[in-house]
């Protein structure tokens, strides 16, 4: 080490000259005095570092220049790890980008409930402690025809929670073709394992008839599991048993039937040109004894698993000392009560819902969006891009309907010297980030999901603008 920075090393000030500075009491005002120590203490060892290799000037050694990098450095940190993002992507309910987007009487009962105390275990009129869901279940009995429901966190707690209460210890007959693998590759045989079921497969990949069901039936069995193959479709030299056929067997054997549904519905979809999904309420009235389902999915509403089904079963789900460890809080009661009122009270359910406005949305009316699109994208990338309206198809997302696609409208995006992809990651250095997809070289904004003109026209920071655009 030079005698120079031996120098250097010895100027360096101390944590309680920095935190002493009159610069340094602006930020003590926000934040606690030991969080802004300890980012001072890390600049400092990381400036003391660079001086023993010869990196760092005299002139970086000032308070001030050592304050200014702290102040950057809480800033990075104090920026949230959830931002806003645009989804122009083309899959409207994207897993990594949040799924549905809550509607707006959701959001305003999360607000309130966030806000203040509220009745969330306590009865009113009886002056003690009450049940969480006892609304919702009214509200989805209701919507169903199911005799009660329940709520946990997601739609995997509520098959691991209906398994562990109907069949731990006993043996589940299922479908080979319906053991799907669900994201973040979780799947149905390591749910059921960890519920305590035995899972006992029946059929082949392709076909399953309802003598496999029946053969495999003995003294272990506790439950005939059919599951909704909402994210892949088998298509070809297939079948499976409908569900009724499963119900009349069960009844004969004296079994229930449980149902995942993964999305779920609670309108007929087909009414609007779009594909059918099985509704919640025919299932119910097809004889099935549970049905779980998502909130987050085709339904519209906040993340979580709903059940629904015969009194008797539901009750012992709820008694299920599990059912603490996976159920909702406030936030997502309230935001789910909210989304059931909509379905059972609104006149225009298709507007109240954006999940089911962006289905529903006519085409012609996406396209004239684009057509405004189109100059304002030409006026902030500059002239050598090139936009131009294309039509074009979209999906669903979050494994409901997986090879029906969506009739849509894109921006095409191209520049004769980048790549589609460095377009791409411009666009997601924008604020807020605009996420769309790339095909064929070229970036496109999907705008099904955009209702708002201004939210794919990209607001680049003085860094992006620098990189290219």
């Amino acid at each position: 080490m030079t005698e120079q920075a031996v120098h250097l090393l010895r100027e360096l000030p101390s944590i309680d000259r920095l935190l002493n500075h009159e610069r340094c009491g602006i930020l003590l005002l926000r934040y606690n005095r030991d969080y802004v120590a300890e980012k001072c203490r890390a600049v400092i060892e990381e400036t003391r570092a660079a001086l023993k290799q010869g990196k760092r000037q005299a002139d970086a050694l000032s308070e001030g220049a050592i304050l200014d990098q702290v102040q950057r450095r809480i800033d990075a940190e104090s920026l949230p790890g959830h931002i806003r993002v645009i989804n122009a992507t083309g899959t409207i309910l994207h897993t990594n980008l949040g799924r549905a987007l809550l509607p707006q009487a959701a959001i305003d009962a999360m607000t309130e409930v966030a806000a203040h105390p509220v009745n969330l275990e306590y009865d009113l009129a009886a002056g003690k402690r009450g049940k969480r869901e006892e609304v919702l279940e009214k509200l989805l009995v209701e919507l169903t025809g199911a005799e009660a429901a329940t709520v946990v966190n997601n739609n995997a707690a509520a098959i691991l929670l209906a398994l562990n209460t109907l069949a731990e210890g006993k043996e589940v007959i299922v479908s080979r073709g319906e053991l799907i693998e669900i994201g973040g590759s979780f799947r149905i045989p390591e749910i059921m394992a960890k519920s305590g079921a035995v899972l006992k497969e029946v059929g082949s990949t392709n076909r399953t008839h309802l003598a496999d069901y029946e053969n495999a039936i003995g003294d272990k069995t506790a439950l005939l599991l059919k599951v909704h193959t909402s994210n892949y479709k088998v298509v070809g030299f297939t079948a499976e048993v409908a569900l009724d056929q499963l119900v009349a067997l069960a009844r004969q054997r004296g079994l229930p039937v449980m149902e995942d549904l993964g999305s779920g519905a609670f309108i007929d979809l087909s009414r609007y040109g779009l594909p059918k999904e099985p509704l919640v309420a025919e299932r119910i009235k097809l004889g099935a004894d549970i049905v779980t389902f998502s909130g987050d999915k085709i339904l519209g509403g906040p993340q979580a698993g709903l059940i629904v089904g015969k009194k008797e079963l539901v009750g012992r789900i709820g008694k299920n000392h599990l059912q603490r460890a996976l159920r909702c809080g406030k936030l997502t009661l309230a935001a789910l009560e909210a989304t059931l009122r909509l379905y059972r009270q609104s006149p225009a359910i298709t507007e109240a819902i954006p999940t089911l406005k962006a289905f529903t949305r006519v085409i012609d009316d996406i396209r004239k969006m684009g057509e405004a699109i189109v100059p304002m994208l030409c006026s902030a990338l500059g002239k050598e891009f090139r936009v131009a309206l294309e039509d074009s198809t979209c999906q669903i997302g979050s494994g409901a309907l997986p090879t029906e696609e969506l009739p849509t409208v894109v921006v095409a995006v191209t520049h004769p010297t980048q790549s589609a992809t460095r377009i791409a990651q411009q666009f997601r250095a924008a604020n807020p980030p605009i996420i769309g997809r790339v095909r064929d070289d070229r970036f496109l904004l999907d705008l099904r999901s955009i209702f708002n003109p201004a939210d794919v026209i990209p607001n680049f920071t003085d860094q992006t603008r620098g990189g290219g655009v």
